[in-house]
């Protein structure tokens, strides 16, 4: 799956409908702007408004997810409900990813903060270290933050 290919694809696919931005993003209920991160790759289409966007297209799943139209005689190895399956699954795993590193980002704060408490060898390499466990903790937090807000 490439991203900007895809992107080019639902642009040629909109254009040839004779669709703006806007009147696909109305039609699809979301943001013009959100169409444009499409068109330009950078960004893929929710799962959630893949189907919808298919039909308005009047393209199957399949060319979208290869950002072309299907050949006369090509053979299909997955079926457009596995692909939609396939999708909610990768866009969950990845923001599931995103959440995973801020916890470990804090974890990793946590465990700085702890080493400079117990290890008084020099009071600036403690304090050091101090300040590094603060910022990645805060870092793992907006992280985290960011990413469940964005959900």
């Amino acid at each position: 799956m490439n991203q900007l290919t895809i992107g080019k694809y639902i642009a040629q696919k909109r254009k040839e409908k004779n669709l703006t931005q806007i009147q696909l993003a109305e039609r699809l209920n979301i943001s013009n702007k959100t169409i444009s991160k499409w068109e330009n790759g950078n960004c893929m289409p929710d799962y959630s408004v893949i189907e919808s966007l298919c039909q308005e297209l009047s393209i199957t799943i399949a060319e979208l997810m290869d950002g072309e139209d299907a050949k006369q005689n090509s053979i299909r190895v997955y079926d457009e409900a596995q692909m939609m399956d396939l999708l909610k699954r990768t866009q969950q795993l990845e923001k599931q990813k995103n959440i995973l590193f801020g916890i470990l980002l804090i974890m990793l704060g946590i465990r700085l903060f702890v080493i400079s408490r117990t290890v008084m060898i020099v009071n600036f390499f403690s304090g050091l270290l101090f300040g590094a466990a603060i910022v990645i903790v805060l870092a793992g937090g907006y992280c985290m933050i960011y990413h469940i807000a964005k959900n």
